[in-house]
């Protein structure tokens, strides 16, 4: 897996001793725009940590800080991508190098203090916890924490040791290591991940070197600045060690609790992480350290944490960084934007867009309707204070740029019309040709809608190389995808303006040319029609929808159909019977007769797939069983497996066609739009990842799509292209 190159020679850790004794170790890979655990930073910072031992009696103090925009942005994951189960001893061996280091760091005899300029996550965030004393910058954007469980991986710097030592067993796995939040700088104050905020970059090594001075050469034998607490004499864990009477009795729900979280799902992080902690807890802070490396080493060489890290960090930061972007075009950021329809959808797009710093024009037919909207507004906006994202000044700042209205001339000189009314195509004609002539002559016009082509809905419009659909996902607020939709005028300049909008109120952009239902609605659909479908099979719904969730899905497939509401999927079948070569979804007749027969409509109308009792939880309707005559008590007529690979590969087939058609453009919008739109399971990589990474790769994923096909239908009958692509032994990348 090693390959020396002349990164492995620069020097990522400079080091300065002044004339107080003072050592400022700064972290500055000079060949990455961040700094990274690296070859060149594990060599620079085992020359630093060896001079330090040598020069121990000359040194009364160590800052570590950073010459980048951020402290240090974590492992190298593209390195870590090439491990396989051949390098387990290679990688283990590096682990615990790094380890290694910070160890003699924290145990130099010195107070050593992390200086934060920008955010420290993961291995970052790591080196922090080895150094005695934490300072941050509070700038409100800096993000803290350990989020490795998001893509397949434990904090194995030392992370999951030392947070059960600073929190306690049970309050390291809650707040910090099962769910990786990160936190911003007041969060991570009030939390304990960060010991003190100064104002600006500027403050931060001057307060560093303040607290050394203070806390160094002390006479009164007090060395808990320079030693951590689990090295002192009579150390114990916060809430006691998993022997201990009082936590021994709740380790038995710790798994159960994690079951929930995960649904089931064969998700191998969490339960590293669980295992790493509870067992290391049990041990001195050394042998939890090489538990912990052990746990690292055997997630980095599985196949889930490619599959995670492909989609959700690689193809992430792909499109973050413009890869779905035309070149041409400059740069755009829209400074009045005119939000129409003011529910549910249209009150999370203002908000979002408002808490980017752009006025925004909250529009709707009658002035109580815009109210209303601002009303959602504020509600989303006091939930994000209650959660420590916004402080109350800021909230009311974002209010204020929230003007509600039902004039059309307040509209004048908006530069950015987003729709957001019915999904009609009469009715948003009526908003384009009422509201266009009143924009800024050059507006960038876009719909929200998430079914109607948008060449069609062009058609209401004068300037069409400036309509674009910007498909949002509800709630907007949670949701951090956006759909860009292309239409067959829309020009590159519109997507290029719509592209950095999105990017602007920090939410994610995919790029997709016009089709019916374009790529996330056309696919999820597959989804929802495919469960449906086993209910006409007469499967057990309880475990159509075990099926799903323990697949890794986040919510169950009949479930979310109600949510949909059966009444819109018999709608937009209706639409597409008016289109060549239509063939209905299996179990559309389910849905006729749900509607028809028995007036379940979805969760809106109180009654679908499941039962919605006012004054308890949801239910699965017993007519399924009593009027469709599905199995009882798992006795299914197909196989649990074979469910959950129909609801994948279903998902799946249909995103290679879309990707055959030209609906997607590329790779990376496929992996990311598939997880953070639709809900494909995170633990596959997304839609196209999960051939690569299926047993057997591309190849085993045809195989086993022909079976399904046999027994199942040719929905599943894999297209040519995928064939070939299995024939010639390449992946989609």
């Amino acid at each position: 897996m090693s390959t020396r190159t002349q990164a492995d020679e620069a020097e990522a850790v400079r080091f300065d001793r002044d004339s107080a004794g003072i050592v400022t170790l700064v972290l500055d890979d000079p060949t990455q725009g961040a700094n990274t655990m690296n070859a060149a930073y594990v060599a620079s910072m085992r020359r630093a940590v060896d001079r330090l031992e040598a020069e121990r009696d000359e040194v009364r103090g160590v800052v570590v800080t950073s010459a980048k925009q951020t402290f240090f942005a974590g492992g190298d994951l593209a390195t870590m991508m090439l491990a396989t189960p051949d390098d387990a001893a290679e990688v283990f061996a590096t682990i615990e190098e790094v380890k290694r280091q910070l160890r003699a760091l924290e145990t130099l005899g010195r107070p050593v203090v992390a200086a934060m300029g920008g955010s420290a996550l993961g291995g970052g965030y790591e080196i922090a916890l080895a150094c005695h004393h934490r300072i941050a910058v509070a700038d409100g954007r800096s993000e803290f924490g350990l989020p490795e469980v998001s893509l397949g991986l434990l904090p194995g710097g030392g992370g999951v040791t030392r947070t059960v030592r600073m929190f306690g067993l049970q309050e390291a796995l809650t707040n910090v290591l099962l769910r990786g939040p990160r936190m911003r700088p007041d969060r991570a104050l009030a939390a304990g991940l960060v010991d003190e905020l100064v104002d600006s970059v500027d403050d931060l090594v001057p307060a560093a070197r303040a607290w050394v001075l203070a806390h160094a050469d002390t006479d009164d034998g007090d060395d808990s600045a320079s030693t951590q607490p689990w090295d002192r004499p009579g150390y114990r864990i916060p809430g006691g060690a998993p022997s201990s009477p009082k936590l021994a009795q709740l380790l038995p729900a710790f798994a159960s609790h994690l079951r929930q979280q995960t649904k089931g799902a064969p998700y191998t992080a969490p339960r590293a992480i669980m295992a790493a902690a509870v067992e290391g807890a049990q041990v001195d802070v050394d042998t939890a350290l090489r538990i912990e490396s052990r746990y690292l080493t055997s997630l980095l060489i599985h196949q889930q944490f490619k599959d995670m890290a492909k989609a959700l960090f690689f193809d992430v930061r792909h499109i973050n960084a413009g890869g779905s972007r035309p070149d041409g075009p400059a740069p755009w950021r829209a400074s009045k934007v005119a939000v129409v329809g003011a529910g549910m959808m249209g009150a999370g797009i203002a908000c979002s867009t408002a808490r980017a710093g752009m006025s925004v024009m909250l529009a709707d037919v009658d002035a109580a309707a815009a109210e209303r909207g601002t009303a959602r507004c504020l509600d989303l906006l006091d939930k994000a204070v209650g959660r420590g994202r916004l402080s109350p000044a800021e909230r009311d700042d974002v209010l204020a740029s929230i003007r509600p209205t039902s004039h059309s001339c307040d509209l004048e000189g908006c530069d950015l019309l987003i729709e957001a009314v019915f999904e009609d195509l009469d009715l948003k004609h009526r908003v384009y040709r009422d509201l266009e002539p009143i924009l800024a002559a050059d507006a960038l016009l876009a719909s929200n809608t998430s079914t109607l082509p948008i060449t069609a809905l062009a058609k209401g419009v004068q300037r069409r190389d400036d309509f674009i659909g910007l498909h949002f996902f509800s709630p907007v607020d949670k949701m951090p995808l956006v759909e860009i939709i292309v239409g067959e005028q829309t020009s590159d300049a519109a997507l290029a303006r719509a592209y950095d909008f999105v990017l602007a109120i920090r939410k994610t952009p995919i790029v997709v040319n016009d089709s019916r239902g374009f790529f996330t609605s056309r696919v999820f659909g597959t989804l929802l029609m495919e469960a449906v479908g086993m209910v006409r099979e007469g499967c057990n719904p309880v475990s159509i929808e075990r099926a799903a969730t323990r697949a890794g899905f986040p919510a169950p497939p009949l479930a979310m159909l109600d949510e949909v509401s059966l009444t819109l999927v018999q709608h937009i079948d209706t639409a597409a019977a008016q289109e060549p070569g239509h063939e209905r979804p299996p179990g559309m007749d389910i849905v006729d007769r749900m509607v028809g027969d028995f007036d379940r409509r979805g969760k809106a109308a109180g009654a679908g797939f499941y039962a919605y009792p006012e004054d308890g939880q949801k239910w699965l309707w017993p007519g399924l069983w009593d009027e469709l005559g599905c199995a009882r008590d798992g006795d299914s007529p197909v196989p649990f497996t074979d469910m959950q690979e129909r609801l994948t590969f279903v998902m799946t087939l249909e995103t290679v066609r879309c990707l055959d058609e030209g609906v997607l453009r590329s790779v990376p919008d496929a992996n990311v739009g598939s997880i953070l739109g639709i809900g494909f399971p995170p633990l596959r990589g997304g839609a196209l990842q999960h051939v690569n990474g299926y047993a057997g790769g591309p190849a085993g994923f045809v195989a086993r799509a022909g079976e399904l096909a046999a027994a199942y239908g040719d929905r599943f009958a894999p297209p040519a292209s995928l064939v070939t692509l299995a024939e010639a032994h390449q992946t989609y990348r």
